[in-house]
C-alpha cells in the first residue's frame, strides 16, 4: 500500500503546485488509471481537500493514507484550510476531519459561478465535477432558449443556462431539499428566480405540468442509474426519450447523459434512434482533463441530439 500512497502524494503534491483558482478534481482514480487507487477520488474545493474513499481501505492503509496526507499539509505546496475524507461505503457516506475545522456548507466557483456545497454531511455534496464542461456547453447555447432541466439536482444546469442568457429554466427532480439548494445557487449568482420554475414531481406523473412550460428549445436529461421507486436507466430512459418530439421546438436540441461505467454511449444512440428517430445524433461532448479513464467508454457520457427542423 505504501507505493500507491507514495503514488498519490506525488500526483496531489503536482496538482497543488499551484493549487487551482476554481473548484476542481486533483485525483481520480476511478477512470482505473492507477492500479491500487480505484476507490479514491480527491477533489480541490477551494481551501478544503475532500478525499472520497468508495471502499473501506484494508487494515493499516487508512492510517497510511492520513499519514501521507498530514504530511502533505506540511509541504509548500499546501495553501489550505482542511482536510476532509469522506467514507462513501459506509451507510450515510460520513465525513471525517482530519485537518482544520469542521463545516458542513462551503461555496465554490466553476467558469466564474457560484455554487454552495455540502460537507460531509451526506453521499454528494451537489455539484457533480466531471460535469463542468457539459455546463460550460449549456452556457454557450443557452441564449434566448427555454431550457427543460430534468433530474435537475440542485439545479448546475439551469445556474449555467441563466448565465447563458436562457428566457427561461424549468427545472424537475423529486427531491424537494435539492430544487431548493438550486434556488439559492441562482440566488447566489444574482438571477431572477421569476424567470426559473422549480417542479419538485415525479416525472412519469408530470408529463402534464413539463408540456405546459413547453416547447422548449433545449432539454437536458441527466439521471442517476437507479433511484428507488422511480426510474431504472435501463428500463425507463425509453419512456423519456419517446417523448422527446412533443416537448421540443423545431430544431430543439437535447443533452443526454450517462454516467454508467457499464453503460456506453451506443446505449443512447440506439435507444434514440427507435424512440425518436426524428432526432438525430450531432456529438458526444468531451469529459474534463482531470477525469482520466482506461475505457473511453467507462467515464460520463454526454451526447448531444438535434430534432430536424
Amino acid at each position: 500500500m505504501t507505493s500507491v500512497i507514495d503514488t498519490l502524494e506525488q500526483h496531489l503534491l503536482t496538482a497543488l503546485d499551484p493549487a487551482p483558482a476554481e473548484t476542481r478534481r486533483l485525483f481520480h482514480g476511478r477512470g482505473r488509471c492507477w492500479p491500487g487507487l480505484e476507490q479514491i477520488t480527491v477533489d480541490w474545493l477551494q481551501g478544503v481537500l475532500l478525499v472520497a474513499l468508495f471502499r473501506e481501505p484494508a487494515e493499516g492503509q487508512l492510517a497510511a493514507l492520513e499519514a501521507m496526507l498530514r504530511t502533505l499539509a506540511q509541504a509548500p505546496q499546501w495553501t489550505g484550510e482542511a482536510i476532509l475524507i469522506q467514507h462513501r461505503y459506509l451507510p450515510d457516506s460520513p465525513g471525517q476531519w482530519l485537518l482544520g475545522e469542521p463545516v458542513q456548507q462551503r461555496e465554490v466557483v466553476e467558469d466564474g459561478l457560484t455554487y454552495l456545497l455540502d460537507l460531509g454531511v451526506r453521499q454528494n455534496n451537489g455539484l457533480f465535477l466531471d460535469m463542468r464542461y457539459g455546463r460550460r456547453w449549456v452556457r454557450e447555447q443557452a441564449a434566448g432558449k427555454r431550457v427543460l432541466n430534468l433530474f435537475a439536482y440542485t439545479c448546475g444546469f439551469s445556474v449555467t443556462a441563466m448565465a447563458g442568457g436562457a428566457v427561461q429554466v424549468v427545472n424537475l427532480d423529486m427531491a424537494k431539499s435539492a430544487l431548493s439548494r438550486g434556488r439559492e445557487n441562482h440566488r447566489l449568482n444574482g438571477h431572477d428566480v421569476g424567470q426559473v420554475a422549480f417542479l419538485g414531481h415525479e416525472l412519469f406523473k408530470s408529463w402534464g405540468k413539463v408540456r405546459k412550460y413547453g416547447p422548449y428549445d433545449l432539454i437536458i436529461i441527466d439521471p442517476p442509474t437507479f433511484q428507488r421507486g422511480s426510474f431504472v436507466l435501463t428500463q425507463d430512459y425509453a419512456k423519456i426519450l419517446r417523448r422527446l418530439p412533443e416537448l421540443l421546438s423545431a430544431g430543439g436540441t437535447v443533452l443526454a447523459c450517462v454516467n454508467d461505467p457499464g453503460i456506453g454511449s451506443d446505449f443512447l444512440i440506439q435507444g434514440m434512434a427507435e424512440q425518436a428517430p426524428a432526432l438525430t445524433f450531432v456529438e458526444r461532448l468531451e469529459n474534463p482533463p482531470e477525469f482520466p479513464d482506461a475505457d473511453p467508454e467507462g467515464g460520463l457520457k454526454a451526447l448531444v441530439f438535434r430534432l430536424q427542423d
